[in-house]
C-alpha cells in the first residue's frame, strides 16, 4: 500500500513492532483485507489508514493513495511540541519516574504492549 518508502524498510519496521493492523503486531508477511486498520509508527507519530481495496501489485503512489482512507489525525502544533521539556547536556539518564514522565507527555502511555 506503498505506507513505506520500500519493502524492505517495511520489514524491519514490522519487526521492530511499529506496524500494527487491528491493534494488535504482525509480522511481515501478515495478510490484510479490506476494512483492516493498519497503523504505522513512524518519527513518534502513528499514521493510520483503513484498507479499501487490495493491490496485486505495486502501483504508482497515487494509485496506492486511492486504496486506502487516511485516518491519520493533523499532526500538533509546533508551539505544543517546543513546550517538552529537555533534561540539561550531561545530567545522565533519566530516572524510571522521568522517563514515564516523558512518555505520557508523548501521548505513548495509552499504547498496550
Amino acid at each position: 500500500m506503498r505506507l513505506i518508502k520500500s519493502r524492505s524498510l517495511a520489514t524491519a519496521a514490522c519487526r521492530a513492532g511499529h506496524v500494527r493492523v487491528n491493534g494488535e503486531k504482525v509480522k511481515a508477511a501478515q495478510a490484510v483485507r479490506v476494512g483492516d486498520e493498519v497503523r504505522v509508527r513512524e518519527a513518534g507519530f502513528d499514521k493510520i489508514v483503513v484498507v479499501g481495496a487490495i493491490l496485486s501489485k505495486r502501483v504508482s503512489a497515487p494509485v496506492a493513495a486511492a486504496s486506502y482512507t487516511d485516518l491519520t489525525p493533523p499532526p500538533p502544533p509546533r508551539e505544543e511540541l517546543a513546550l517538552a521539556p529537555m533534561r540539561d547536556r550531561g545530567a545522565g539518564r533519566p530516572t524510571k519516574r522521568e522517563r514515564r514522565d516523558l512518555e505520557k507527555l508523548r501521548g505513548r502511555d495509552s499504547v498496550d504492549e
